[in-house]
């Protein structure tokens, strides 16, 4: 199989993953405002996954309610009789209030109708983490384990200011406990202390990180790794490598005269060395030996390295905290991963609102939510690990105070319980509109943003 076809299988597995788990999102999420809205009375006109403009792809009719599936990908909705919505249903609303529809209802249950889609994507990003931990566990690096610093992947943090062999020790004066937390830790603070020749040192980060590294067009690779020796996982055949003698387990510890005993050392030397004939002293065994090679033009020898954590544990490079939860603890293990997951969004989305910060260039849409989607069939950790923290963001954005999201419609429910007094319903209708204007102009720029760099100044 060529590599086009494997970038276009790839992105097909993509594309089936997100389709997959928006569909499960945005039907618990409507669900969660057609229960309540059963259960106090209210005629639900519409239960559809997906909008239908024109036309539907599948529709029934059961009872009172036509269930169906939209051809618009954007969402979902339920259409409640007499709620001013995104259908904007005005002869209805012209029409005296009747028993059944929403707007007769007291403003504590047309309330609780609201909260339900981001109530229930709460709950359903909390189980899903907790099943996620009872069924493979938490697997975690501690940092105190990673004793030989921190190996820069992305160039970019040479310029933030972190070097090869620092070991980051606190991120805006808190200590880090482990490893996997400091990359997103890193994009919400100012500061981060590392110990770097034996001394402690603090680096003042910039604070438009976070735009300059949407400004960059990266792979999705990590921004660094664990500082670790250059060890042979895999030699490929036919490669240099292959023909220079190397093996699996073979340790490169120095080029020519140049000393590489970890990876950023190992990745300078054959940067500058390219093309050229070399001498690798090899350790292969507790013995040093020495290997003729030809590194190719771009700096590669054909070997893969051992850059797990798995492989990283049992080599004894640095040791993994493995972690099984029973069923029952789960649940406040599965609620406290899915508030800090909760928390780092909200920290990230303050960067966003600070046009400073750079952070709003790295408003995506629906191909930046598809590129975090695992790459092969069948990953489904990964894939509900995204699920849960997209049922996250879905429920947050929603009860933002915006009006045609619920938390807009909860803003005006509120004010109403408060004043006493109901906004009419022409306000109402106006609002929405306003809303959904703003929503439309936010997904254009954020899909825009995809595609073209529209915030990235390209």
């Amino acid at each position: 199989m060529t590599l086009l076809a494997i970038n276009w299988a790839n992105a097909g597995t993509q594309a089936a993953y997100l389709l997959m788990s928006l569909s499960i999102l945005v039907i618990l999420h409507e669900f969660g405002h057609y229960l309540p809205a059963k259960f106090f009375g209210c005629r639900i006109e519409k239960f559809f996954l997906f909008f239908d403009p024109w036309f539907a792809l599948v529709k029934k009719k059961i009872g009172d309610t036509v269930y169906g599936i939209g051809w618009l990908p954007l969402g979902g909705y339920v259409k409640i009789s007499g709620m001013v919505d995104e259908s904007m249903d005005k002869e209805q609303l012209k029409q005296p209030a009747q028993p059944w529809e929403f707007r007769s209802k007291p403003p504590w249950q047309r309330l609780i109708i609201m909260l339900g889609g981001v109530t229930v994507n709460l709950l359903l990003a909390f189980f899903i983490y907790a099943m996620i931990l009872f069924v493979w566990g938490e697997q975690k690096l501690p940092n105190a384990s990673v004793k030989n610093g921190i190996s820069i992947t992305d160039s970019l943090m040479y310029g933030m200011g972190l070097k090869d062999g620092d070991k980051i020790l606190a991120v805006n004066e808190k200590p880090i406990v482990y490893f996997d937390d400091i990359p997103m830790k890193l994009l919400v603070s100012e500061t981060v202390t590392v110990e770097r020749d034996g001394k402690q040192e603090r680096v003042n980060l910039p604070v438009d990180m976070l735009g300059s590294l949407s400004e960059k067009k990266r792979s999705g690779n990590p921004l660094f790794l664990p500082r670790i020796p250059v060890i042979i996982n895999f030699v490929f055949d036919t490669s240099n490598a292959k023909k220079a003698g190397l093996q699996r387990m073979d340790k490169i510890v120095a080029i020519d005269s140049f000393p590489t005993p970890f990876f950023d050392q190992y990745r300078t030397v054959v940067n500058k060395k390219k093309g050229e004939q070399v001498k690798l002293t090899v350790d292969r065994g507790g013995k040093d030996t020495v290997l003729n090679a030809q590194i190719y033009q771009d700096g590669t020898l054909g070997f893969a390295r051992f850059l797990a954590f798995d492989d990283l544990d049992s080599l004894g490079i640095c040791k993994l905290e493995n972690k099984k939860y029973s069923f029952f603890e789960s649940f406040p293990a599965g609620t406290r991963l899915a508030v800090e997951k909760l928390q780092n969004y909200i920290d990230q989305f303050k960067k966003i609102l600070s046009p400073k910060t750079g952070a709003y260039k790295g408003l995506g849409g629906f191909k930046s939510m598809g590129s975090i989607m695992p790459k092969q069939w069948g990953d489904w950790q990964d894939f509900w690990s995204i699920t849960a923290f997209l049922s996250i963001i879905l429920a947050f954005m929603n009860l933002l105070p915006i009006p045609a999201l619920d938390g807009g419609h909860v803003l005006f429910t509120l004010i109403e319980m408060v004043t006493g007094r109901k906004p009419s319903d022409k306000f109402l209708e106006y609002a929405q509109v306003v809303g959904m204007v703003l929503l439309l102009a936010l997904m254009v720029y954020a899909n825009g943003n995809d595609w073209f760099g529209w915030g990235k100044g390209r």
